[in-house]
């Protein structure tokens, strides 16, 4: 239980830096950007707007999903998912990034050489496989990326997984916002990720009780 005990608390400490800006003004930035969205804009401002937030969701509390139907709805769906798609490929690299160069050493600080070593080898032949699992799920997308940072997984099979994972997700929102009336798609573009999240709880293993 000591061996599991500083990984687990590791695996704490990035969990809150996507959940805790979500909890302290979550929904009024996703009410906010929805607004600023629909507003009419001119589509180079859109597309810009949508790259930028996206960029950011590493981070801060972005409704990716929101954003990618919105996408759709204003740019269509070819453009839409483009924009979404770079917005998030970005955003996945500056976290992968910036995890790489300074969370190491915070990972070292909470896990021995040793116990790290074993994230390693795990992250080495299974971290593209959650990266691809973890996409549609909120929190939890942004929380892989930064984790998997944190260990020895490379730069490509990194990139890999994340482009094609990030290319179907903005595919799909983008569509919904493109084919379906933008009220419609605007509920659906919440609820697909909430029932992400469901699934992914359902699947998760947990401890057997006695």
């Amino acid at each position: 239980m000591r061996d599991l005990l500083k990984p687990m608390l590791l695996v704490v400490v990035v969990l809150l830096i996507p959940i805790l800006p979500f909890l302290g003004f979550g929904p009024w930035f996703e009410q906010f950007v929805e607004r600023q969205l629909r507003q009419g804009l001119p589509p180079t401002v859109v597309a810009a707007a949508v790259v930028g937030l996206l960029s950011t969701d590493i981070f801060l509390p972005v409704p990716s999903s929101v954003v990618s139907t919105v996408a759709g709805n204003a740019l269509g769906i070819p453009a839409g998912a483009a924009a979404s798609w770079l917005g998030m490929t970005l955003g996945a690299s500056f976290g992968f990034a910036l995890a790489r160069a300074f969370g190491r050493p915070l990972a070292l600080r909470f896990a021995g050489g040793n116990d790290l070593a074993r994230v390693d080898r795990a992250s080495d032949r299974f971290g593209p496989l959650v990266v691809v699992l973890a996409r549609p799920v909120p929190v939890l997308a942004e929380a892989s990326v930064l984790f998997l940072g944190t260990t020895r997984l490379a730069w490509r099979p990194f990139l890999l997984a994340v482009i094609l994972s990030n290319l179907g997700i903005a595919m799909v929102y983008a569509a919904l916002g493109g084919l379906v009336q933008l009220p419609t798609a605007l509920v659906a573009s919440i609820a697909l990720p909430l029932a992400a999240a469901a699934v992914a709880r359902c699947c998760w293993p947990t401890e057997k009780k006695g």
